[in-house]
């Protein structure tokens, strides 16, 4: 390949170097083609507090049944068409399940997290999302579980050659009696967080069994948290007897670096998180360097052959998009990409009124980024109004071109500080609904500039979405002239 000024680039310094090569997969289901996200932190939106409460969550004269008994999960109902009135048709949903502090210190699969209510509000929420062609998305925390797991917290007495402990990654004194706890594998060396055995036969059956009782109580979707610390291996020993009950059922693993296409072929999920596009997003804006961003689409173009990652600007593990751009003027332009690069795009709560927050390497570090939000949207400040409706306008736009879910890209012009990208849909979204009869194509301009700027645009001149406040792109020759700072969505008619 070559560089922009047609200069060759060695193989090992290309976009595409360390990914596999192309896979022919299984598609995805179909109603993913038409989905986008708004993910939520439940513990954290419904003001949950930090610790999991002693007793017996079904006796309510207990800490854990009083908490129960609130039952803070049907708030997120009152949400559900907020979320279809921001052109959402799909809610994740962040941890769930019983848990000691922050959800992903599992205690219980089957259960979910008294701070939460019972598992009855996890039902009544599926049902009437479904109302609302709402699908659900559950948070499957599957390497790792709490130091509180049953099986686990009883090793000590179980000992060497139990049941219990084939489920772990142990090493066992040789001397061991009984009331001698073993060292084990950690996640990410966090001691509260024993790692799975996923060479384990009983572990992959567990995994298995937790994902269809939840599939069958409403679930659509899994989100398989720390996918990136799992042999791949792991997932075909579940995803396939999944399958076999719920086909319609879809899968996405969290990955942040890496052979995606790889990952995604040998564990049979049906997608993985676009890291790499997350930080070139927002890293590119802030730096004034779209060279970053180029060469981030590169690769996803190199991705889009094999799968359709899930995309977005931030979550429940990140500082939010507005807090990572210092310049308001330049927010607009990360959520324009968002919009409408190829992928399965994820908006987090909050975004979309333009929160911010950051997240710090400390206790309570995450406390800013997994916000409590209002009970009602009626109680929701106005001061998100604009970034809301900016939102509301580009989903929409997204909505009305479907076909940009797995688009084709091509670089009209980059430099530091001016990007133009042609969109350009494949073949069979005429016969798959799409609603402007059939793929098209589209250019999104960006300029980080501080004064007007021509940018080429292969003659699309019509704007289908631009830049509030600021005056129209105006077009010249083959290209459009973008007044400072500004972005636009263009099309040919």
């Amino acid at each position: 390949m070559t560089d922009s000024t047609g200069t060759p680039v060695p193989a090992e310094f290309s976009p595409t170097a360390g990914i596999s090569a192309p896979q022919h997969l299984p598609p995805a289901p179909a109603w993913s083609r038409h989905a986008i996200v708004w993910q939520v932190f439940p513990l954290g939106f419904v003001g949950a507090p930090t610790l999991a409460p002693q007793g017996d969550p079904d006796d309510p004269s207990t800490p854990a049944g009083a908490l129960a008994a609130e039952h803070r999960l049907l708030r997120l109902v009152d949400w559900l068409d907020y979320l279809v009135s921001l052109g959402c048709n799909v809610l994740a949903l962040g941890p769930v399940f019983a848990s000691m502090s922050h959800g992903y210190d599992t205690v219980d699969y089957f259960r979910i997290d008294p701070r939460l209510g019972t598992n009855e509000d996890f039902e009544t929420l599926a049902r009437q999302a479904h109302a609302r062609g709402v699908r659900l998305v559950l948070d499957g925390v599957f390497n790792h579980v709490g130091k509180d797991f049953p099986a686990f917290a009883a090793l000590p007495q179980a000992g060497p050659g139990s049941e219990a402990s084939r489920l772990f990654r142990l090493t066992w004194p040789e001397d061991w009696q009984p009331g001698t706890a073993p060292d084990y594998e950690r996640f990410e060396d966090q001691e509260w967080l024993p790692a799975l055995n996923h060479a384990e036969p009983a572990v992959a059956d567990m995994v298995v069994e937790v994902m269809k009782f939840w599939l069958e109580r409403g679930a659509d979707a899994w989100r398989l948290d720390a996918a990136y610390a799992v042999d791949p291996a792991f997932w075909t020993r579940v995803l396939p007897r999944v399958r076999e009950h719920y086909p319609e059922a879809y899968f996405v693993g969290e990955v942040i670096h890496g052979d995606y296409v790889g990952i995604t072929a040998a564990s049979g999920m049906d997608s993985v998180t676009q890291y790499e596009l997350w930080k070139a997003v927002w890293s590119s804006i802030e730096s004034r360097n779209f060279y970053e961003l180029d060469w981030a689409l590169r690769r996803h173009a190199e991705f889009l052959r094999t799968l359709v990652p899930w995309t977005f600007l931030g979550n429940h593990d990140t500082t939010r998009i507005a807090s990572q751009i210092s310049e308001p003027a330049h927010l607009p332009h990360a959520v324009a990409l968002l919009a409408t690069l190829p992928g399965l795009p994820a908006i987090y709560y909050g975004d979309e009124q333009g929160y911010r927050g950051v997240k710090e390497d400390r206790l309570g570090g995450d406390d800013e980024i997994r916000p409590p939000f209002p009970a009602t949207p009626a109680d929701m400040s106005d001061l998100g109004a604009p970034t809301l409706r900016l939102y509301q306008d580009l989903v929409g736009l997204r909505r009305r071109l479907p076909w940009l879910h797995d688009a084709d890209l091509a670089t009209l012009h980059l430099d530091n500080r001016l990007y133009s990208l042609e969109l350009t849909g494949r073949a069979g979204w005429a016969d798959a609904g799409a609603s402007d009869g059939g793929p098209g194509s589209v250019v999104v301009v960006l300029s980080l500039e501080e004064h007007e700027a021509w940018v080429p645009t292969a003659g699309h001149h019509a704007v289908l979405a631009a830049s509030p406040g600021s005056a129209a792109p105006r077009p010249e020759d083959d290209g459009v002239v973008l007044p400072a700072h500004a972005w636009a969505v263009l099309g040919t008619s």
